[in-house]
């Protein structure tokens, strides 16, 4: 098997030979043939040089350099449009995931998954990433139906035909295996061992999870959403609408009726702050019907030559037949394809 790895760094010089000897070590042990991708995301502590030693001593390690800082999506995306392997792993620079997990993963993508994801089940980081983060996983699960313990876990197995179909950008490399899932990929799950941090520091902060949360509603909107967006603006559109109008067909009975009957004060309209609410609401639904337009315009125009389904395989097509020499039956002028 060729087994291709993808890796991104920023500011790892202190890890990556470690790394690298770990991965041919194991690779050794299983018989895999390695393709070892590792994509210097704009750092400036020597990790590109340290990535040029290793390709230059061995022939499977090849480098990508980014001009600057594009994040870890961009990394991964170069990196995942270079491989050549069969299967292709992604494992975080830093030394917390170990290497001598890849079997396992291997292990379970032959019981048919094309995703499989690690879990770190027992992490060693302190209690107010460990805390966030566990809340981070139950909000991804719940809202996507996605149910993974550890979407962040940078250590995953990929069956390369996925990224034909799934288009990273942004901070979406978290949310692979749902975007994946979206499109009817198998998507799976192991435990893995995690390691404490040996080099450098974390390069995540408080806004990780603000943006995590941000991206999340924008998967959410992509899988469910993404090919009909006039389904979600629109159905707010109406509520709003039906509100508004609600609204104002009881101010209508109501100031008819204070007119009508003695007994009632005279109802101002202009004076109800009803009446603005109901106004707000019929404009903010009638905008939300314009975007939703817009929005269905605009899929409809940038979709043309994207395919809404995915193909897990084709049958081949029919061999040529050969005439039975044993009756007169003619054989056919042309073949058929199944």
């Amino acid at each position: 098997m060729l087994l291709s790895v993808v890796i991104p760094v920023f500011n790892e010089a202190e890890s990556l030979e470690t790394l690298h000897r770990e991965i041919e070590q194991v690779a050794g042990e299983h018989h895999y043939q390695l393709d070892v991708v590792f994509v210097d995301d704009g750092s400036r502590d020597g990790s590109w040089e340290v990535i040029s030693r290793l390709a230059g001593a061995d022939p499977s390690v090849r480098g990508i350099r980014f001009r600057r800082n594009f994040g870890k999506a961009a990394a991964l995306a170069a990196g995942f449009r270079a491989v050549r392997g069969e299967l292709v792993m992604t494992l975080d620079a830093d030394l917390q995931d170990d290497p001598r997990e890849i079997p396992r993963f291997l292990d379970e993508m032959d019981r048919g998954h094309d995703v499989v994801s690690g879990w770190k089940r027992v992490r060693h980081d302190p209690w107010h990433k460990v805390g966030p983060s566990r809340v981070f996983n139950w909000l991804v699960s719940t809202l996507t139906g996605v149910h993974l313990h550890d979407h962040n876990c940078g250590m995953k197995c990929y069956r390369p035909e996925i990224f034909q179909e799934v288009r990273l950008y942004g901070e979406l490399h978290r949310f692979v295996p749902v975007l994946a899932h979206a499109r009817g990929f198998r998507v799976g799950e192991i435990a893995i061992q995690h390691r404490p941090r040996r080099f450098g520091r974390s390069k995540y902060g408080i806004r990780r999870f603000v943006k995590g949360f941000l991206d999340l509603l924008t998967v959410k909107f992509l899988t469910g959403f993404g090919q009909r967006p006039q389904h979600l603006l629109g159905t707010f559109g109406l509520l709003f609408i039906l509100l508004g109008g609600l609204g104002m067909v009881y101010l209508a009975v109501l100031w008819v009726a204070s007119r009508v009957s003695a007994s009632m004060d005279v109802v101002h309209l202009h004076e109800s702050p009803m009446l603005f609410y109901c106004l707000g609401a019929l404009l903010l639904g009638g905008q939300l019907f314009s975007i939703g337009f817009l929005a269905e315009m605009i899929t409809a125009y940038q979709g043309r030559d994207e395919d809404t389904y995915s193909i897990a395989e084709r049958t081949a097509p029919a061999g040529p037949r050969t005439a039975n020499l044993d009756d007169n039956t003619p054989s056919p002028t042309h073949e058929r394809s199944v």
